[in-house]
């Protein structure tokens, strides 16, 4: 412990700045992981339903496609099984000014006793409240609530307020909620509650053989199995973006040791002269990464509990607007959580301490006497490690083509970090080929300050090339993060040109999210086909559905008024017109390119759905492009959908108008036809910037990721030219006895910090653009399932690695001004 204390603690207490630096430094990449970890837990939850909350657990639930007919509940409970069969009708309800609930409808004269504590039924205008949303609400028993549901607005009375945990939900009699929606003889599902006396597999196969082919009987946590399956990929590929700042602060961590082992160098062949052994020396380098890794990773976990409470707000944006409808859960740090925190930071600090470690326990004391043989060997050497790089890369490659396993792109993750590995491995070269290139112009420029800039890179390779490989990781990924962005974005704004061609748009007023498909009044469809200058009206129609077990949307629309009017994109090779010909009156579909990568499907395969009690199988007439929602369309004609799902009520309609109408004239009369029921009507323009704002929200946690990472990365340059000047006294010290002044000593360490930067970016970009790549048509495209047009943000890209070099360059300022302010005399009597 003495020994630690004497060779480790105390250098590290008398660089106080550098130490504080790479604590940071490994602070914000245990902070990041631990963020995306707690917020995107409280973002997507469990998805457990509330409403087991409330009544009891659940044994077996009864779903379908479309609706239930509420017959089968009759029919159900006849059946010679000890068992309570219980209708719901499941829906969410805008609070005006605070939000969306989870509505639920049931009947309360079965749940009076567990609901109200009474043994009577609450009146078709009273609400039961979950005791977590009458908090936040600030409403108790007595008081009134209003709320919105499809196109009205409806008040209820507080009959009773539920004690049910954290969950927020309001419950209302299944009659009223029928009524309400306009949804009479139409269940959601039928809960199943069996007696602890018999045998639910036996009930489950009584109820399988009892309902129609279309109906599904599955376990109550099958719905939140799905919810997770669905966001799998998502917290993946956040964690994936998150672990980036950890791999930067490894190597921050690497660079730290690797710096303290060539600046002890004597130390170690004085403690090996004297008999200490080869473990001791690396047990004391391992345990001085230990204990940066400890203080940085509890420091860490107590920022990433702060940034977390920032990120969840974003995230779970994200998870409503692209996979299903979540109120975000109160973050809980709990004690697991910090301890896989603390843990994780610590092993990443001792594995990225191991290569330096095993340096300092192989010097041998004779040569650790020798100044400048450990760069020596390092510049000898870098042939090899290029080799080692190009090998790495290949190795990348050939895992960038591996499946998916599980939904989930390993073979891209893998391949990403050998990209790093193997970028890093060509560092030394890089930066070897890039000084003697630039060797000329730097002298032309910055002069003999400029030549002594660049020779001092190369002569401390084995720190340069650590500096310039942490910064060339950050930059990566700013540089790939930005470029599928932007491509994305430039792909999403090409699929609006062709989606949106209608003038007009219509869709029910209150929050919408990728599982929400409120209905619109039937009767809206003639309205606005009454109207002067309306030309054709497509009227859609949306609601989830399940397919082998996968969550999906089924969506049908007037086939020819899309064929004559509209600009859908198909895969390659396909017909569009005659595609659309083909739909109308007949069992045939079109899919989304996301639903035809996640099931394998291609044009003129037979789907088997499931509507309503039946099992109908449709022909794929062809695959388009989609990107609304990763989780993929089935498209059927109007007409097709009706026959089999009768009176399933439309969720939005296009308007396009005739040639020459007024559109504002237009717009007017109809909002005011409209008006009695509680629509949108949003013009084409507006509904294009509104899908930007939620593309933008969408990645904004992924820009704010990347932003850690540069920090992160620029704290690593300023502690590493930090260490290159604390640890080049001596040569600073000699050129101020030879006649450099100090603003020619910190004008080099400016051109140096200039170089580092132009190095990590070079460097940055060349690994962006194959992790780029990766992003684009492996990560992206097995993740999402959707196709992305490869088209970098040139002007963004520059105006971006141009603000990372000046921050480079003044990342060198303070240790330019430390350089600057040697005293020469004092360096020389210290040798």
């Amino acid at each position: 412990m003495r020994l630690l204390a004497t060779f480790i603690l105390r250098p590290l207490n008398r660089d106080r700045l550098r130490t504080a630096l790479t604590i940071l430094a490994v602070a914000l990449g245990v902070a990041v992981v631990v963020a995306i970890e707690l917020a995107g837990e409280a973002a997507t939850g469990s998805f457990r339903s509330s409403l087991e909350t409330l009544v009891g657990t659940v044994d077996l639930e009864v779903v379908a496609n479309g609706h239930i007919d509420e017959s089968w509940v009759a029919r159900l409970t006849v059946l010679p099984l000890n068992a309570r069969f219980a209708p719901v009708i499941e829906t969410v309800a805008e609070i005006p000014g605070a939000g969306s609930v989870t509505l639920y409808g049931m009947d309360m004269v079965a749940a009076a006793q567990e609901i109200t504590g009474k043994e009577r039924a609450t009146p078709e205008d009273s609400i039961v409240l979950s005791e977590a949303l009458a908090q936040r609400l600030r409403i108790t028993k007595g008081n009134e609530l209003s709320l919105r549901l499809n196109d009205g607005q409806f008040v209820f009375h507080v009959a009773a307020v539920a004690k049910s945990g954290a969950t927020e939900f309001a419950a209302l009699d299944i009659a009223a909620a029928q009524r309400i929606l306009d949804a009479y003889g139409k269940l959601d599902r039928i809960d199943v509650y069996v007696s602890p006396a018999e045998d639910i597999d036996r009930v489950e196969r009584k109820i399988r053989a009892t309902v129609p082919p279309g109906y599904f009987v599955r376990r109550p946590g099958a719905r939140s199995e799905e919810n997770q399956r669905m966001l799998r990929a998502f917290r993946w590929n956040l964690r994936v973006l998150s672990y980036i700042s950890l791999v930067v602060g490894a190597f921050l961590i690497y660079n730290t040791i690797a710096v303290s082992v060539v600046r002890r160098r004597p130390e170690i062949g004085i403690l090996r002269a004297l008999g200490a052994n080869r473990g001791t020396v690396f047990r004391l380098f391992l345990g001085e990464a230990l204990l940066l890794g400890a203080a940085g990773s509890i420091l860490g976990v107590l920022l990433g509990r702060a940034l977390a409470e920032a990120v969840v707000g974003l995230i779970a944006e994200t998870v409503n607007s692209l996979y299903v409808t979540s109120r975000p859960a109160p973050i809980h740090l709990t004690a697991g959580g910090v301890l896989t925190g603390v843990l994780g930071g610590i092993a990443v600090a001792v594995l990225a301490a191991l290569g330096p470690a095993r340096d300092a326990m192989d010097i041998a004391p004779t040569e650790a006497m020798a100044r400048g043989a450990h760069e020596h060997h390092i510049r000898l050497r870098w042939p090899g490690r290029l080799a080692a790089g190009g090998l790495i890369a290949a190795l990348a490659w050939l895992a960038s083509r591996a499946r998916p396993i599980e939904g989930n792109p390993v073979g891209g993750y893998i391949a990403a970090l050998l990209a790093i590995a193997a970028a890093a491995l060509a560092a030394p070269a890089f930066v070897l080929l890039i000084e003697t290139a630039t060797r000329r112009l730097s002298r032309k420029l910055f002069g003999a300050e400029g030549l002594l800039a660049g020779r001092s890179l190369t002569g401390s390779l084995a720190r340069t090339s650590i500096i310039v490989a942490a910064l060339a990781t950050a930059i990566a990924m700013m540089a790939s993060v930005g470029i599928m962005v932007g491509s994305f974005r430039e792909t999403v704004l090409v699929w609006l040109d062709s989606q949106l061609r209608a003038d007009l748009y219509l869709r029910p007023l209150g929050r919408t999210g990728a599982d929400q498909h409120p209905p619109l009044d039937p009767r809206i469809e003639t309205l606005l086909k009454s109207v002067s200058g309306v030309a054709a009206v497509d009227v859609f129609h949306a609601l989830e559905f399940r397919y082998r077990g996968e969550r999906a949307t089924l969506g049908a629309g007037e086939s020819e008024i899309v064929r004559r009017y509209g600009r859908l994109r198909f895969l390659p090779g396909q017909d569009r017109d005659a595609i659309l010909r083909s739909l109308p009156g007949t069992d045939r579909a079109i899919v989304s390119e996301p639903f035809a990568n996640r099931f394998n499907t291609r044009a003129g395969d037979r789907l088997k759905l499931a509507l309503g009690d039946r099992a109908v199988t449709v022909t794929v007439a062809g695959v388009y492009y989609d990107y609304s929602t990763s989780q993929g369309y089935v498209v059927l004609d109007r007409r097709t959908l009706l026959r089999y799902l009768p009176g399933q009520p439309p969720t939005n309609m296009a308007v396009y108008l005739a040639p020459g109408a007024d559109s504002g004239r237009v717009r007017r009369a109809i909002e005011k036809l409209v008006s009695p029921y509680h629509v949108v009507v949003a013009p084409n323009d507006l509904l294009r910037r509104n899908a930007l704002r939620v593309f933008y929200r969408t990645f904004a946690i992924t820009y704010a990721l990347e932003a850690v990472a540069i920090v992160v990365a620029m704290l690593g340059a300023a502690n590493s030219l930090l260490a290159l000047v604390l640890d080049r006294r001596r040569e600073f010290g000699l050129l101020r006895y030879l006649g450099a002044s100090g603003p020619q000593v910190r004008r080099m360490v400016l051109v140096e910090a200039g170089l580092l930067g132009l190095l990590g970016n070079l460097l940055g970009l060349a690994l962006g653009v194959a992790l780029s790549l990766l992003l684009v048509f492996v990560v992206n495209k097995q993740s999402f399932g959707w196709t992305i047009q490869f088209d970098p943000p040139q002007a963004l890209l520059a105006g971006a690695l141009l603000l990372v070099w000046c921050v480079a360059i003044a990342a060198g300022l303070y240790p330019a001004r430390v350089a600057s302010r040697l005293n020469p005399i004092d360096v020389i009597h210290e040798e």
